[in-house]
């Protein structure tokens, strides 16, 4: 024999152990179950004994069964040819029972026997001597109806064909054959947790182009029904989740209250969390920036659903933890904290513990927390020049669906200043940069009437108002109304004075407005046009004393419900932080932090403006990075718990809403979300059309799982979802799956 030839012999027989080895992992002879006696390209029919049944630990409904040609007796492993048809795995799921031909005598003959031993209650109809030996066996067949999920076979790797064979699955069957029979086997712990852990190959290679990265972690175990009873021989067998398929994608976890989608919610942070961390299983750290909507605190403070059974909080917070170095250096930290005495240095000392914890996850909340001294609170002082755009965007989120006019010509108005660098000459300049200030020192006094403390009581306003206007208001006279007239005088009389309270300018700004509406502002008016002319062509500039800007922020002096509204947002002003928070935020999760938004206070319609506001300026920014070509585009992942509450209503089309527009175009972004709530209904369906993984608990009523059967193959699992109430009990559905997977989430825990 040739050289060439014995290593070609060599080869093939290590591919034949290779093959061996790979088909003993699936199929045992102590685990055959029954026979298919009926197929199509969609369903299969198998029929069982009792006694094969109780051998494998019953054959739950949902549960996974494997039809194969393949024989799994010693000898035959050795004459498989992988290239081969037969060389291949139907994947069945158990549907429900189904009709043998001899069902009908078979119920004549039970029948007949259950009246024969009717009144002896220490006999059944199938007990000994009830019937004879033969026909009981016979009458333990039974039929069962399956759908089929798709098919397992063994492929050469082309990129590597001297290398491992690859398992491959196809979520169909290629052929059938209506007379060939195949033998049915339920699938063994081991065999178990290679089908439901399979991954498709190509989204592994497209998270090692992307990431680097094809780290998985565990997100509990099988589980086939409500009744899990220890014997079924399936204990334990571990379902993994890989964290990378979260990102960029929408996730949808959808349940009844107390049904396991916040503990849920935890794991998936928790596993994304720890892509950062280096270990055996993770050679190449990715750190991800995550953001979590917390609407009832959960995931930002420590509570009680969180404690064990030692007593120790697992909040979410607390989850930088699980780096040991930084969770050695705090501890160390807080030793000392405890151990010195001089206030100075426990106040660095503290610093440092803030700083280490906050290397790695922030908390923000619009009000201060008695158990988290490190919060960073969701305010700005909307005094700031810098931030007087901000703060106005803010409360035009508080008023977007408010539909008066003046409210809406209130919303038009922008605080950009002039740029002296769009003008010819230093007078126009000038001419517009003290109206600019006009509507500015307006504005703030609105904010005053509002409740936003100003950082001064009073202000300069020298130079801001024309002595002609002041001496016109003074001078006004109203015969009709005399109340209107004595807030003319008086608007005329503080606006003429240098240096004003702030609480002064309110009433005098409402007179002002008034005032616009008289004959006598239109002779002041018209004037006021004739003597201001452009310098080189001598003709006047048809611009009159108050801009429709002006007008419009005067007008707000003039409602009641105005101020009240603007008054709302009033929560989010400080005077002490004058940075915006919106891109605080946005630097934390660019720099890989968990950023825990608590919104547990405060008023639901500021709570949904403000994440709102902070979702635009990720989009924003993301999608800046994304068209200026930039080489890397941050990845950040968006969490939103009692999505109803900030995600658009099922039949809201609104495609300029920013949940919906991060939905379709957030994944060029590199935007992901993970959005949870009670009802699938109450997602947009553009969403849900987005929506790549699926975690699905209890539902309780047929209008939700209708909604919810549309999307894969949910529609196996209706009843199932419909009747069971266990808490974690889920249905799983993510990218690198191929079906959908039972499971029993495991507890998150730090």
């Amino acid at each position: 024999m040739s050289i060439e030839n014995g290593v070609e012999a060599r080869r093939k027989e290590d591919r034949l152990i290779e093959v061996q080895r790979r088909f003993k992992n699936l199929i045992q002879t102590s685990e055959q179950v029954g026979d298919l006696y009926s197929i199509n390209y969609e369903t299969a029919r198998v029929i069982i004994h009792d006694t094969d049944r109780k051998k494998v630990g019953g054959i739950p409904s949902l549960c996974f069964l494997i039809a194969t040609r393949i024989s799994p007796v010693a000898d035959s492993f050795k004459t498989i040819d992988y290239n081969s048809e037969d060389a291949s795995f139907v994947l069945l799921r158990v549907m429900d029972s189904a009709p043998l031909p001899q069902d009908k005598e078979a119920e004549r003959i039970r029948v007949e026997t259950a009246q024969r031993i009717s009144g002896e209650p220490e006999r059944h109809w199938d007990s000994d001597g009830a019937m004879d030996a033969k026909t009981r066996s016979l009458l333990g067949y039974a039929g069962v109806q399956c759908r089929i999920i798709g098919t397992f076979f063994l492929e050469e790797d082309l990129s590597n064909p001297s290398g491992p064979l690859k398992l491959k699955f196809g979520s169909d069957i290629s052929n059938y054959y209506p007379n060939r029979g195949l033998k049915v086997y339920k699938p063994n712990s081991d065999a178990l947790k290679e089908i439901v852990n399979y991954a498709d190959p190509s989204n592994i290679k497209a998270h090692i182009d992307r990431y680097g990265n094809t780290k998985k972690v565990k997100l509990g175990y099988v589980r086939y029904a409500s009744t899990n009873r220890q014997y079924q021989k399936i204990d334990n067998v571990p379902v993994y989740i890989y964290p990378a398929d979260l990102l960029s994608q929408k996730s949808a976890l959808f349940g009844m209250t107390r049904t396991g989608k916040s503990n849920t919610t935890k794991i998936i942070a928790k596993s994304v969390y720890e892509l950062r961390i280096c270990d055996a299983s993770n050679d190449s750290p990715l750190r991800i920036g995550q953001i979590i909507f917390d609407p009832n605190g959960e995931y930002a403070n420590e509570n009680s659903q969180d404690k064990d059974g030692s007593g120790n909080p697992n909040a979410l917070k607390n989850v930088w933890r699980k780096d040991i170095q930084l969770k050695r250096k705090a501890d160390e930290l807080k030793l000392k904290y405890k151990a010195e005495n001089n206030i100075e240095e426990k106040k660095k000392i503290l610093g440092q513990i803030k700083q280490a914890i906050e290397s790695e996850v922030v908390t923000y909340g619009i009000l201060p927390h008695p158990k988290d001294p490190f919060r960073r609170l969701m305010k700005i002082n909307f005094y700031e020049q810098e931030n007087l755009q901000i703060g106005k965007e803010i409360i035009d989120f508080k008023l977007a669906e408010q539909s008066a006019q003046y409210l809406k010509n209130f919303r038009q108005v922008v605080f950009n200043p002039p740029n002296e660098s769009e003008f010819e000459r230093e007078s126009e300049y000038q001419g517009q940069l003290r109206r600019y200030e006009r509507r500015v020192l307006v504005y703030r006094a609105l904010l005053n009437k509002a409740g936003f403390i100003p950082p001064n009581r009073n202000v300069n306003i020298r130079g801001m108002f024309n002595q002609d206007l002041r001496n016109a208001m003074i001078n006004y006279t109203e015969r009709r109304f005399s109340r209107k007239q004595g807030l003319i005088n008086a608007a005329g009389q503080v606006l003429s004075q240098e240096t004003v309270s702030w609480d002064s300018l309110a009433p005098a700004f409402e007179g002002l407005f008034h005032f616009l509406s008289t004959a006598e502002f239109n002779i002041f008016n018209q004037d006021y046009i004739n003597n201001h002319r452009d310098e080189e062509s001598g003709d006047t500039t048809g611009e009159g004393w108050a801009e429709s800007d002006l007008e419009s922020l005067l007008e707000m002096f003039n409602y009641s419900k105005a101020v009240n509204l603007i008054g709302g947002v009033s929560t989010q002003h400080t005077t002490t932080i004058g940075s915006d928070y919106a891109q605080d935020i946005y630097n934390d999760l660019l720099n890989g932090k968990l950023v825990i938004i608590d919104q547990s206070s405060g008023e639901p319609e500021l709570n949904k403006s403000s994440a709102t506001r902070i979702m635009w300026h990720i989009f924003k920014e993301n999608q800046k990075s994304f068209r200026n070509g930039d080489e890397s585009i941050p990845e950040i992942l968006v969490y939103l718990e009692e999505a109803h509450n900030i995600l658009p209503a099922g039949n809201d089309l609104d495609l300029t809403d920013v949940w919906v527009r991060t939905a379709k175009e957030g994944a060029k972004y590199r935007i992901g979300m993970v959005y949870a709530t009670q009802e699938v209904s109450s997602i947009q369906r553009n969403i849900l059309k987005n929506t790549a993984n699926w975690f699905i608990s209890h539902l309780n009523n047929t209008d939700e799982t209708k909604e919810l059967i549309k999307y894969y193959d949910f529609a196996d699992f209706e009843s199932s979802i419909l009747r069971t109430q266990d808490k974690g009990f889920l249905r799983v559905k993510t990218l690198s799956n191929l079906f959908v997977i039972s499971v029993q989430v495991d507890k998150f825990e730090v």
